[in-house]
């Protein structure tokens, strides 16, 4: 089976991970599509498959005979997708010999446009699959999964040797819990790779460190009309905020390797608010300073309004793998070999956003990422080609030849 032809089996289930739950995995729509994956290990001789209570599943495929002593290899992906734009099914378009310029999303009224998308007239020839435009298509990170399952399949098929291969899929990435509670033991593997990035080729090993703050404002509340030296609204205080942070470190205004403050949600009135942010640098140092501006923020607030008007919480969420993969650089010039070998220009490039992998670094399993295809994940503009879906898959093959050399 084609790695596309998965993914659009995929798709057909929503999995939409929920921030605001407190159960593991966060929504049990994730177990629908785990247990199909499940089945579709087994049929493709998988070996030692477990879908646990909190819905990670893992598989091994036994080395080649000869090949037992070489690195055991992994490769993850995640089940869940964002809530966004996925509260009713999903329906894939695919437009065969695409011709890089403006595309109506179904009937949706939105257009895929070069104009905002440059890299659309690269696809030019190719086979797109997008939504209908009134959800995400979700390859974000199902074409991570169909690809891996490929690779699986082709390397059975065309019998290349070797080393031991594990597989692994995840709940809850788009939530930052996915890696929470994988267990690595069961894993197997001595090194991995998540399949979760974007552009084929894209090599990933610099991650932002993150975390998220939250700002609650207590007002006060009484008649506008004999409010006076009284009167403290609490959204006006929670304008003052965001008012007090870099207006040009938004995600917006930054790129590469420069950081942001983003603000996610606000809510309010008079007598109290609330913000929601999230943090991001790569620079360690740089990081700490942006959270000691919003610690200052609250400070002087407090000073000018009243102690108690504001409180501020930050909760670190990751952090940037760079130093760990660094220790094992051969898992990034392997990669790059790979791409090469697959007639993929490599792209090393740091990931503006998190992984799994990550995590999973810190916690032991050294783990950079690599690029599936796709395009402008979490909104109705997601996109990825046929062509690239395959080269991925490639690239995955050639690593598994590197390392059983």
């Amino acid at each position: 089976m084609k790695a596309y032809e998965r993914l659009l089996n995929y798709v057909a289930i929503r999995t939409p991970s929920d921030e605001n739950s407190k159960t593991i995995p966060s929504s049990k729509c994730q177990f629908h599509l785990a247990n199909l994956l499940k089945e579709e290990m087994n049929d493709l001789g998988l070996c030692d498959i477990l879908l646990d209570d909190q819905c990670y599943l893992y598989g091994k495929l036994p080395a080649t005979s000869g090949y037992e002593d070489r690195p055991t290899i992994g490769f993850i992906a995640h089940m869940d997708t964002v809530s966004d734009f996925c509260d009713h099914d999903i329906h894939p378009i695919i437009t065969k010999n695409y011709d890089g310029k403006e595309l109506p999303l179904g009937n949706s009224g939105l257009v895929l446009s070069p104009k905002i998308f440059p890299h659309l007239k690269t696809l030019a020839g190719r086979t797109l699959i997008t939504s209908d435009g009134t959800t995400i298509l979700g390859a974000d990170d199902k074409a991570g999964i169909a690809e891996i399952l490929t690779m699986i399949e082709l390397i059975q098929k065309e019998n290349i040797p070797h080393g031991a291969l594990c597989v692994a899929f995840t709940p809850d990435e788009e939530i930052g819990s996915g890696a929470s509670h994988f267990n690595i033991e069961t894993f197997g593997a001595d090194y991995a790779y998540t399949m979760d990035g974007d552009t084929e080729g894209e090599i990933q090993y610099e991650n932002f460190n993150a975390c998220k703050a939250d700002f609650h404002i207590k007002g006060f509340n009484v008649h506008p009309g004999s409010s006076k030296n009284t009167m403290i609204n609490a959204c006006l205080v929670a304008m003052e905020i965001n008012n007090a942070l870099p207006s040009m470190e938004t995600p917006r205004g930054t790129e590469d390797y420069e950081g942001f403050y983003h603000l996610l949600s606000m809510s309010g009135d008079v007598s109290q608010a609330n913000l929601h942010y999230i943090i991001r640098d790569h620079d360690s140092s740089l990081f700490e300073a942006k959270k000691q501006t919003l610690r200052l923020i609250e400070k002087n607030l407090n000073e000018k309004w009243g102690n108690g008007t504001v409180s501020l919480t930050i909760t670190d969420q990751y952090y940037n793998m760079a130093g760990i993969i660094k220790e094992c650089m051969h898992l990034i010039d392997h990669a790059k070999l790979a791409c090469e070998n697959a007639h993929v220009t490599p792209l090393i490039l740091p990931i503006r956003g998190g992984t799994d992998g990550c995590q999973l670094s810190f916690k032991g399993l050294p783990c950079p990422n690599l690029g599936t295809g796709g395009h402008a994940y979490h909104g109705p503009y997601e996109h990825i080609t046929v062509e690239a879906m395959d080269q991925s898959v490639n690239i995955m093959i050639e690593l598994v030849k590197l390392y059983a050399k």
